[in-house]
Order: C-alpha cells, then sequence, then structure tokens
C-alpha cells in the first residue's frame, strides 16, 4: 500500500466551471499510480468542485445560471458581505455542491464516464488562486 499527495493550484477568473481532469490524469501517469483511490479536496469555501459533463459546453451555461437563480447575488439577502455582494452566495454554493471528490484508478486509468470531467466550480466575480489537493491511496 502506498500514498501520494500533490498540490494542484487553479488560477480562476470569474464565475464559471474550470475543468482540471487532463492535469490528474497526467499526475497519475507521471506517478505510475496502478490501482487505487484518489481523493480530490479544494483548500476554499467559496468555490467547490463537481464531476460534470464535458461535451457540450450549454452544459455548463445552465449550471451556472441555475446556482445565479437558487442564491441570488444581493447584499440585501445577507449578513455576511464583507468580500462583496458574491461573498456569502458563493459560501452557500459552495455547501450546496462538494469540497471533495473520491474516485476510483483502475489499471493506471481514471474511472470517469466517456462525456465526464472534474471541474473547480468557481462562485467568485474576481480572480482567484485556488489549491486543490490529490491523496492516492493504492498500489
Amino acid at each position: 500500500m502506498m500514498q501520494e499527495f500533490f498540490k494542484l493550484e487553479i488560477k480562476t477568473n470569474g464565475l464559471r466551471l474550470y475543468e482540471f481532469t487532463n492535469e490528474i490524469i497526467s499526475w497519475i501517469k507521471s506517478n505510475k499510480l496502478k490501482n487505487g483511490l484518489l481523493n480530490i479536496s479544494i483548500q476554499h469555501t467559496s468555490a467547490s468542485l463537481i464531476v460534470q459533463e464535458n461535451a457540450d459546453p450549454d452544459v455548463q451555461t445552465d449550471l451556472i445560471n441555475y446556482f445565479d437563480k437558487l442564491v441570488p447575488m444581493s447584499s440585501d439577502l445577507y449578513i455576511h458581505t464583507t468580500e462583496g455582494k458574491d461573498d456569502m452566495p458563493a459560501h452557500i454554493k459552495s455547501a450546496l455542491t462538494n469540497s471533495q471528490i473520491s474516485l476510483s484508478i483502475k489499471e493506471s486509468k481514471l474511472l470517469l464516464g466517456t462525456w465526464q470531467g472534474i471541474y473547480l466550480f468557481e462562485h467568485r466575480i474576481n480572480h482567484q488562486d485556488r489549491l486543490v489537493i490529490l491523496h492516492y491511496l493504492g498500489n
């Protein structure tokens, strides 16, 4: 049994989904990881992680629009507005999604569906430097 850790830095520039599937696949190959479990976690409370369709960009647009309607950016609705109108909505969106995802690796391949990708879901308006931790357990 072995463990590997990796810090992945992702720079964002506003509300959208940032796919980083290829970076994970490259890390798996470069470390010659065979069979095991990969836990992916984000070190922030105003962005999240999701597994989502990567074939049609309309899916991403619809997700962002849905979450913006579900959790509107209005300073009148929230007490916590320290960092601007997107502050508390970003925390709520993060709470409704995932801060970590666990995926299997089999025979050095990340087990995702044909149209699935791994995304950082940025909930803030401005540029952010995000830190994602990869933690592998396996052989």
